[in-house]
């Protein structure tokens, strides 16, 4: 990166993208923090952004040859409003682009699959992370989170399904290396924890170290896909389910070396990230309640 490049970091106050921000400002390169409310974050020039308001792509641009890009959140069809932005960020002079995406979600899949396969005809310069679920999944803002917290249950449908969980501030690591690195990934990275768990496992660790009983609630696919639809549309509720039914039967079910090879350390295992956030009260996001 030159001294007079500037990164723009969407999604800059969000679990990823504020971890991005930091550690980009720590290494003393200039960021744009995007946000829809253009929030300061640490040291990073704060710019107001909205993936669904067009007069807001220009100025957020402004300076800027690389970029971080976390979909919008809610989209059903995410690539509608990505790529017009990207094709503007191209002729705006942004040469690197990092895409956050999924590990269930393959190149040309759906929702940010559509932009995953997009990105290499855009940009000379990319990489897409594929990171697995987050532990802060379970010490956050999510349902688990919140389930843990207020009945001392996990509710999936992954049955016996092992996932390697990893943490937000390994996902960032491998992030700003993909960003700054002199050569860009131009691939996709699969970004997984140590080791694969099975929700029971997760619950007896979360048990072990907080002191107070946490279970996995074991359902089908069809009672999980109701439950969630008491508190979104039916049709997404059936999506998270299918993801549940996908780890059941094994798709999550592996270990990457891309959190060593890639930042030179060992990615934070499950046991020490619940221990880290209990000793600071809570979550690792600005959301976070106590354990």
């Amino acid at each position: 990166m030159t001294s007079s490049s500037a990164t723009l970091v969407i999604g800059a106050t969000g679990t990823t993208g504020s971890r991005v921000t930091a550690r980009l400002t720590a290494h003393g390169h200039p960021v744009r923090a995007a946000s829809r409310r253009a929030a300061p974050v640490g040291g990073a020039g704060a710019v107001r952004f909205d993936w669904y308001d067009p007069a807001t792509h220009e100025a957020a641009l402004r300076g800027v040859d690389r970029v971080y890009l976390v979909p919008p959140l809610t989209a059903a069809d995410p690539a509608a409003v990505m790529l017009p932005f990207l094709e503007r960020a191209r002729a705006a002079g942004v040469r690197r682009a990092v895409l956050l995406s999924s590990s269930a979600i393959p190149a040309g899949g759906p929702a940010v699959g559509q932009v995953h396969q997009a990105l290499p005809g855009l940009f000379d310069e990319w990489a897409v992370l594929r990171p697995s679920w987050f532990m802060q999944n379970f010490t956050g803002d999510h349902t688990h989170a919140h389930d843990i917290r207020e009945h001392g249950t996990v509710r999936t449908a992954t049955g016996e399904g092992r996932v390697a969980f990893v943490d937000a501030d390994d996902i960032a690591a491998v992030a700003v290396h993909a960003l700054t690195a002199d050569r860009a990934p131009g691939t996709d990275l699969v970004v997984t924890g140590p080791r694969a768990l099975s929700y029971d496992e997760v619950a007896a660790v979360l048990t072990e170290v907080t002191g107070r009983d946490v279970t996995h609630q074991r359902l089908t696919y069809e009672q999980l896909r109701d439950h969630l639809a008491r508190s979104m549309p039916r049709e997404f509720a059936a999506v998270l389910a299918g993801l549940d039914r996908a780890i059941a039967e094994g798709a999550e079910d592996r270990v990457t070396d891309t959190v060593q090879r890639l930042t030179g350390r060992p990615p934070l295992d499950f046991r020490t990230h619940v221990e880290r956030a209990l000793a600071r009260g809570g979550g690792d996001d600005r959301h976070a309640r106590p354990l």
